[in-house]
């Protein structure tokens, strides 16, 4: 029974997290946007470049906060109206959160290499609609909860700075190991029947943001996706996973990162 223990620990300790994540993240974001508008304010009395010296080192080390939104790209079978009265399966994009480390290679002041590794708490929700005997629909979601050790390399090609602000972009790849792996429950005897994925995937990256460069370090906020390639869903014969013939992942994450 340890498969049965650690779905149990996950399923307590993820929703947790993802709620404290939640609570933190928008006082988080205020606070820091006070802090832009202070140190601008600042800049224009003192007209000073922060960090000057910043883009000659050839390292550079931080963090990333990152919240998610997760969903999949989703590919039906050929005659899946047919299959067990099935009306639809929709996409329904759940929240979640990542926590990163950063290490840069600077090539030149607007080439860099980044690699990323750390965790992404994903959650995602597929909505089945089978036509009851009544005539009615019979809605369920489900929800594939994952824990993902990621590793990112990334191209960023990042403008001139104007003072001490520079808008950038990224491209790139991960490759993700889901920790929280449900692959091996057995859905003959489980409560729920759950969507089974593999616990491998690879993914293409794409994105950008903004640099500040503040008194003691640099600051930026960074939107991106994530594209799967790989097909994530493990086939079995019931009527969830069934009418499927192939199931990506789909990310979208904003991002606050520190580095010095």
């Amino acid at each position: 029974m340890p498969v049965a223990g650690n779905i149990s620990a996950s399923v307590l300790f993820v929703p947790l997290a993802i709620t404290v994540m939640r609570s933190f993240r928008y006082s988080l974001l205020v606070a820091l946007l006070c802090l832009l508008c202070a140190e601008a304010s600042a800049q224009r009395i003192r007209g000073q470049k922060n960090l000057e010296r910043f883009d000659l080192k050839k390292y550079h080390f931080g963090f990333l906060i990152s919240s998610n939104s997760s969903s999949f790209f989703l590919d039906y079978k050929p005659d899946y109206t047919f299959s067990d009265s099935l009306l639809s399966i929709a996409n329904r994009p759940q929240a979640g959160f990542n926590l990163h480390m950063l290490a840069s290679l600077n090539l030149n002041k607007n080439v860099s290499f980044r690699f990323v590794p750390g965790l992404s708490f994903q959650d995602r929700g597929l909505e089945y609609r089978f036509l009851n005997a009544e005539g009615g629909n019979d809605v369920y979601l489900k929800r594939t909860e994952s824990v993902w050790l990621e590793f990112p390399l990334l191209l960023k090609l990042r403008t001139n700075r104007v003072g001490n602000f520079a808008a950038y972009s990224l491209f790139g790849a991960k490759y993700g190991i889901d920790m929280q792996t449900q692959q091996d429950v057995n859905n003959d005897v489980a409560n729920d029947i759950i969507v089974k994925l593999v616990d491998r995937d690879i993914s293409l990256e794409a994105g950008g943001g903004f640099d500040f460069f503040l008194p003691y370090f640099k600051f930026a906020i960074e939107l991106k996706t994530a594209f799967g390639l790989n097909n994530v869903l493990l086939p079995e014969d019931h009527q969830f996973s069934a009418p499927i013939e192939r199931l990506r992942t789909r990310t979208f994450v904003f991002s606050i990162s520190f580095e010095g």
